[in-house]
């Protein structure tokens, strides 16, 4: 049996970060908005962010108070800002500056952007940013990454390709550092010189990897002496340093490791432990780390020691350099922090009771009421002599060093400042900028800012804080009490205030901190489930996972497509053909010219018509319709034919309607104005097909492939026929075209002195007129043969133009060429199926929309490619092809889908078929989902609907609508709402909006529900359609003898007990109590997620597994119904072995609180208790029956009279059982010592049967039954990140009989795997299903999907596959192959075959044509075919 594993969702969270100057936009001094980067990575994601100043929104107060007044302004009353009318005219609108009040400009503030997302064939360990020799030339810094496997990959920004691009790699995995047989255990850690001279990777064996980096011409000239080494090259040959030969012997188990800035020389602080100890030998070793600063000299490989410090804590776990002024090295303990300066000086700051008991260093004074841990946490400077300490709980602490010059004295912590996010990583950004990331929950952006103010007169320095959190933030704030910077003495009068010395005032230094932005992010996922989630009158399915940690844990909930409800059918629009809304102004005339009355630019302006067609009945109808009540339609006009497009003219008052035949001017009621009807003298056209509306221009194409320019003259209120000579013969043909109108002056020109007369903003219409002061407009065309060309409005200059078009190419770029040929073919030409169907150019985002265009061809592939600016440009002073203007602009692809889709003949042109037909166009929209967000998309038509959305933090995501067809779309705030659609699907007119707090910044769309706390496990309950979860919490240890008295008194402050034990127990300052987990069973519903019962377990008992099991019952008709299996373990200390439970739990539904909304209210009855000698670890049931696991064996039991478990079979297995998984009467047992067993159940008489073992000794995390059509096979998890899929198979010679399972497949995922669930794969409509689809969450946050694979269809990929792995650019040059391979040294080749790799394949996806066609010309294959084969495996569910 063969599967396909691919990634559903990318790891999630934040675990490296470096803060640097990549992108060349940070570097610019013409565009200051972005400052810098953020490179963050998880796992195996690289992401690129962009760091930019964005203006502060306006507070929805001020907003409403803007719409109140508005309401009460006349409509000709000039306002602020706004654009007034002409005394000294008719009616005309004045073009002149606008109205300023003198303000200052909108305050900014710092927010992410995304810009790449990367997934590497490796684990990222480490990054680093350093800066080269060439460095000097652009600005820029390049970035160092580290991976698991011992490898440095040097990258660096191209601006040719807009993105990443691998300069070097250096591999250290043949170092016989490595050869160790725990080399596997060990975690290489990543650190920099700060002056870039060279960079270290920890190996082990206490030593580390030295890449050094020349800096200067000078250091180049060094090496002309040797000739092997390449001038070209950034680096001088790493070497790999030895601490204890070639440092100091007693330079071994290294803990930690920095460089230290303001040296001559890279200089290293190395924190190490010679002696190990713990905390049970404290009497005979402690004090047992010590501290070595050297340099290192990279030319003579000389490492002489400067400072050597010695009685340390044992518990020392980090690390942090300061500043030069200051000089030095902070340490970190789990009770202290310790400075130590170049003089080897120590100072000590405890911050709880045990600093003093598990170390002899002297201390300083513990702090009244300081109880507080420091495992887990992370520090980061704010200033040179101030730190932030974020604990593992998020809480912050201000720590200040005091110093006399670099004299240390004293460091004083602060008490709780703020929470925030649980930290993984802490690093200071510049500018005054911290940042936090986190693996549980979404990093943050935080600002830090001094202030200096002044004290009351007579008030004290300790009553007033100097580090506070603004008010205005969203951090929770604890309290904001700090300690204080060095006071200033002012020399100034202060009024009432007299102190020794003269008339002073003292001045205190604050600094303080306010939230600026965020990076989305769920966690680690825990357990997974599908729910069905109601929206309007139907069941969606939802995939729930328990995602986070400690108060960052909830529930994630993700859905395949993007949902949306339906607030009201519209039958009587109709609209299968097609429906536009927008807004249209009734106009004034004044002697014979018509004017639009000035809009409030604080009123938010609504559509007003609604214009939608059908094609039936022949020739079709259309209708106008406008709002009549609250929630009513009126189509006071229909017009029989078929209408192509619509949309505002004329400054909004006026409607431009194309027809297939004509083009029409209306009044806003739906009167005619203008009838142009499309004829060729007295011959009709083809008809149009499709059309363009961009105010002044209508831009049609018909079905020869010709097309036809109109303009509006405003002065007349017609419209007229343009000229279309500039672009070449009138028979030309073309595929596709649309306009873009530029309001933010994206696309900048330049134009050579050849045309003296030229004049970009020269225009010949009143309505061009008006719009030259404030946007330009373009015309983008398609030619037959795939160029396609942008043409500037309304001189018709070609601009640009590309060939790459129809290949979808990568980069899309100017081939300064003229404007091609295409005249039409004799005979005609037939369509291909590379020609471009569809193309669009239009914004998409969030806060800062960038321009985007969209293509569709005919065989199904639709590209989304992002514009970017571009230097690149030919001699201007002969240009090519006559050229005179060229568009400073390329195109760089972003995203990609390919579609199977339905094909129909085209030659036919019967009525019939004209219904059939099924359009696909792209409609953009704006809509604003919440009051604080716009969103600027565009909705795909036809029989794969989706949305392509744009965000700030996730980039362009495709996600399907989840209608089998969209006819027609269209936005629409008609009844007074910026988030509704009109859309025809194939459940007919709809009115839609999206679910309320959807993020769409991922490749699935979810929702996160937080709970302020994690849980373990989650169920669904079907009967009751109710959600069940074990919560993860924690509680004060207490210890208990077999009786269950408390035999453990602690010497601590226990002062938040439980058990009201205070009287009992001897108090001690700073001491406190160790915690221990525990659970409680939470009953949930889903509409709303309100807990409506819960069960609260023992202090010291947690759940281990949660099952909904079908038992045998006497309470139903049919002898059977769900229960709530509960698994528990009892924790009662070191002395006493664990125990543990199984519960069973039933839903019963009661009588709801009659002040309760909820018309059906449920609780959680206990039915049996069943206490067991071992911690029961895992359940399942199995034809009626309940099975469990308690220690290393495996019971059957059944569920007597509802009210005991009776046992009827066991069978002894391994050593500790992780997984239980049934199919009929088989069962799969999971061991965390002897891999898998596969057992069947026997009912007469009662009995387990050993079918088959693996024979390899594995720690199974997770394991499923997985099957397609007539074959079973066996998948597995292990914590080492293994996938493995295994058989049964009795025939094969290698089982003996059937006793070994056989090994078919590995494939190393890298990350470990503690939850799955299966899901039916239906290849076509059938009741049975054929296959199983397995779905994992890993602890990284990311989800996988694993599908079978048809043994054609995996001989096709497969060899695709490694034409993939050898033939495109992998980010950082790391090796796909060797990535997925697993280490067996039982077999003598891989066995990598039988698992396709979907993060390699879907590189093939996003390959441009001629790529694709390369790579499966050599296979012997179509692209077609390979295509196919990966659309058909790769959907979610």
């Amino acid at each position: 049996m063969h599967a396909l594993r691919h990634e559903l969702l990318p790891p999630s969270g934040v675990e490296f970060a470096i803060a640097l100057k990549l992108t060349p936009s940070t570097a610019s001094k013409h565009d200051t908005s972005s400052f810098l980067n953020i490179v963050t990575a998880r796992s195996n994601i690289l992401r690129v962010y962009e760091v930019r100043h964005q203006p502060l929104v306006t507070p929805n107060h001020v907003d409403s108070e803007r719409e109140r007044r508005a309401q009460t302004r006349k409509g000709t009353e000039p306002v602020e800002g706004e654009v007034e009318m002409d005394n000294g005219g008719e009616g005309w609108v004045n073009l002149g500056p606008l109205k300023t009040d003198g303000r200052q400009d909108a305050a900014t503030a710092p927010r992410f952007y995304f810009i790449k997302e990367h997934a590497v064939y490796g684990t990222i360990t480490g990054m680093e940013k350093v800066r080269t020799i060439s460095s000097n030339e652009d600005q820029l810094d390049r970035l160092l990454v580290s991976f698991k496997d011992a490898k440095i990959a040097l990258l660096e920004w191209s601006e040719s390709t807009h993105d990443l691009v691998t300069v070097s790699i250096h591999t250290y995995e043949r170092a016989p550092q490595l050869a160790a047989l725990d080399s596997a255990l060990f975690q290489p850690t990543l650190r920099a010189d700060p002056l870039s001279r060279c960079a270290a990777l920890s190996l082990p064996k206490d030593s580390i990897a030295i890449l050094p980096f020349y800096q200067t011409q000078a250091e180049l000239d060094l090496v002309e002496q040797d000739l092997n080494l390449a001038r070209d090259l950034p680096y001088s040959p790493s070497f790999i340093l030895d601490f204890v030969g070639d440092v100091d012997p007693d330079l071994r188990n290294v803990v930690d490791f920095v460089f230290l800035p303001g040296y001559n020389n890279p200089t290293v602080a190395v924190l190490c432990q010679a002696e190990k100890t713990w905390v049970g030998r404290l009497k005979e070793y402690r004090d047992t780390a010590k501290l070595y600063i050297f340099t290192l000299d990279l030319l003579n490989h000389t490492y002489p020691v400067i400072t050597t410090v010695e009685g340390l804590p044992y518990d020392c776990t980090s690390l942090l350099p300061c500043a030069v002024p200051l000089g030095g090295v902070v340490i970190v303990t789990s009770n202290a922090l310790i400075h130590v300066d170049q003089a080897a000086r120590r100072v000590a700051l405890p911050v709880n009771g045990w600093a003093i008991r598990v170390s002899d260093m002297p201390m300083l004074p513990l702090g009244k009421d300081l109880d507080l841990t420091l495992e887990s946490s992370r520090l980061v400077f704010v200033d040179e002599k101030n730190f932030f300490v974020i604990r593992k709980d998020g809480m912050i602490h201000s720590v200040e060093i005091v110093s006399d010059g670099r004299t240390v004295s004293k460091l004083t912590i602060s008490s709780t400042l703020a929470q925030t996010t649980i930290p993984s990583v802490a690093c200071q950004l510049g500018n005054e900028l911290l940042f936090v990331g986190s693996t549980a929950g979404p990093s943050v952006l935080l600002k830090t800012h001094r202030v200096d103010e002044e004290l009351p007169c007579g008030a004290r320095e300790s009553d007033a804080s100097a580090a506070v959190v603004d008010t205005h933030t969203s951090m929770d704030i604890e309290d904001e009490d700090d300690l204080y910077g060095e006071p200033k003495v002012v020399t100034q009068a202060a009024p009432n205030c007299t102190i020794s010395g003269g008339p002073t005032s003292r001045i205190r230094s604050v600094i303080h901190v306010s939230f600026c932005d965020s990076l989305p992010a769920y966690g680690p996922i825990s357990d997974l489930t599908f729910s069905l989630s109601k929206v309007g009158e139907r069941h969606i399915p939802e995939l729930v996972a328990a995602t986070g940690s400690g108060h960052l844990g909830g529930f994630t909930l993700f859905q395949r497509d993007l949902p949306v409800r339906v607030k009201r059918k519209l039958h009587v629009l109709g609209g299968a053909r097609g429906m536009w809304s927008f807004p249209v102004r009734q106009s004034h005339r004044v002697n014979g010219t018509s004017y639009e009355k000035v809009v409030n630019p604080f009123v938010p302006e609504r559509d007003t018509v609604i214009i939608s067609t059908d094609a039936n009945p022949s020739p079709g109808v259309s209708r106008v319709a406008t709002r009549a009540a609250k929630t009513e339609l009126a189509i006071p006009t229909r017009v029989p034919g078929t209408t192509v497009g619509a949309g505002p003219f004329f400054h909004r008052t006026a409607i431009l309607h194309v027809m297939t035949n004509a083009i029409r001017v209306l009044e806003p009621d739906g009167t005619e104005r203008q009838i142009i009807k499309d004829m060729d003298g007295n011959m009709p056209r083809a008809k149009i097909k499709a059309c363009s509306i961009c105010d002044p221009f209508v831009f049609i194409l018909r079905e020869d492939e010709t097309i036809g320019l109109f303009i509006g003259e405003s002065e007349r209120g017609k419209v007229r026929r343009k000229d279309m000579s500039p672009m070449g013969e009138k028979a030309s043909r073309y595929l596709a075209g649309c306009f873009f109108t530029d309001y933010n002056g994206i696309f900048e020109l330049a134009t050579t002195d050849i045309d003296p007369n030229h004049d970009r903003s020269a225009t010949t219409t009143l309505q061009a007129a008006v719009s030259a002061g404030s946007h330009s407009q373009w015309l983008v065309l398609v030619r037959p043969q795939g160029t396609m060309e942008i043409w500037s409005l309304p001189k018709l200059n070609l601009v640009f133009s590309c060939h790459a078009i129809s290949g979808l190419d990568a980069i899309l770029t100017d081939s300064y060429e003229g404007p091609a040929l295409s005249l039409p073919q004799d005979p005609p030409r037939k369509p291909q199926d590379l020609d471009i169907d569809q193309i669009l150019l239009t914004c998409l985002g969030e806060s800062a929309p960038a321009l985007h265009l969209f293509v569709f061809n005919r065989f199904g592939s639709l590209v989304v490619y992002e514009m970017l600016p571009t230097s690149a440009l030919p001699d201007m002073t002969s240009p090519p092809n006559g050229r005179v203007s060229f568009l400073k602009a390329k195109f760089s692809k972003v995203a990609t889908r390919h579609f199977e889709l339905s094909r129909q003949d085209e030659t036919e042109k019967t009525v019939l078929a004209e219904q059939k037909r099924i359009s696909r166009v792209f409609v953009p929209f704006i809509t604003s989902p919440n009051p604080n967000q716009t969103l600027f998309g565009v909705f795909f038509t036809g029989d794969r609907p989706s949305w392509i959305i744009g965000t700030d933090k996730g980039g362009v995501n495709i996600f399907p609508s989840g209608h089998g067809v969209v006819h027609a779309f269209t936005a629409c705030s008609l009844w007074d709402s910026k988030s509704e659609f009109l859309v025809y699907s194939d459940e007919g007119p709809s009115l839609l909006e999206w679910l309320p707090d959807i993020a769409l910044d991922a490749r699935l769309p979810k929702r996160f529900v937080p709970r302020s706390r994690a849980y373990s496990n989650v169920v669904f309950e079907p009967s009751s359609l109710l959600i069940v979860a074990a919560s993860s919490l924690q509680a004060r240890f207490t210890s208990y003898d077999e009786d269950n008295n408390i035999t453990w008194e602690p010497d601590g402050n226990f002062t938040d007990t439980p058990f009201h034990l205070q009287d009992l127990l001897r108090l001690d300052v700073g001491i406190s109590l160790p915690c221990c987990d525990c659970s409680t069973l939470e009953l949930i519903s889903p509409d709303g997620w309100v807990t409506m019962d819960g069960y609260e377990f023992a202090p010291n008992e947690y759940v281990n597994a949660l099952e909904c099991i079908t038992l045998e019952t006497l309470s139903t008709e049919t002898g059977a119904k769900e229960f709530l299996a509960v698994g528990t373990s009892i924790d009662r200390g070191e002395d006493l072995a664990v125990k543990g439970a199984t519960y069973i739990f039933e839903v019963v539904e009661v009588v709801p609180d009659p002040s309760s909304s909820y018309q059906r209210w449920y609780r959680l009855k206990l039915r049996v208790r069943d206490d067991a000698k071992g911690p029961v670890t895992a359940l399942c049931g199995i034809n009626g029956y309940l099975v469990s696991s308690m220690g290393q064996k495996v019971f059957i039991r059944a569920f007597d009279l509802d009210e005991r478990l009776v046992g009827v079979a066991f069978l002894d297995v391994g050593v500790y059982v992780t997984s239980l998984r049934s199919l009929k009467n088989l069962l799969l047992i999971g061991d965390t010592v002897k891999s898998v067993w596969l057992v069947a159940f026997q009912e007469d008489p009662y009995k387990l049967v050993i079918l088959g073992k693996d024979l390899r000794q594995a720690c199974i995390t997770d394991a499923e039954f997985f099957f397609t059509n007539n074959e079973l096979a066996i998948a597995t998890h292990d914590e080492e990140g293994v996938l493995r899929l295994l058989s049964y198979d009795p025939t094969d010679p290698d089982s003996n009989g059937g006793q070994h399972l056989m090994c078919r497949a590995e494939f190393h995922v890298h990350k470990e795997s503690r939850c799955s669930i299966v899901v039916a794969r239906r290849t076509k409509e059938e009741p049975e299903i054929p296959q199983s689809r397995l779905i994992n969450g890993f602890n990284d946050g990311s989800l996988s999907v694993l599908t079978p694979v048809d043994e054609t269809i995996l001989k096709r990929l497969h060899l695709l596959q490694g034409q993939l792995s050898r033939n495109i650019q992998h980010v950082a040059g790391l090796n796909p192959k060797a990535y997925r391979i697993v280490r067996n040294d039982t077999i003598s080749k891989p066995l990598s075959r039988g698992i396709l790799d979907g993060q390699l394949l879907q590189a093939f996806e996003e390959l441009g044509i001629s790529r694709q066609n390369e790579m499966t010309r050599q296979i012997g294959t179509e692209r077609t075919t390979a295509l196919h084969d990966w659309i058909s495996l790769a959907m979610p569910w």
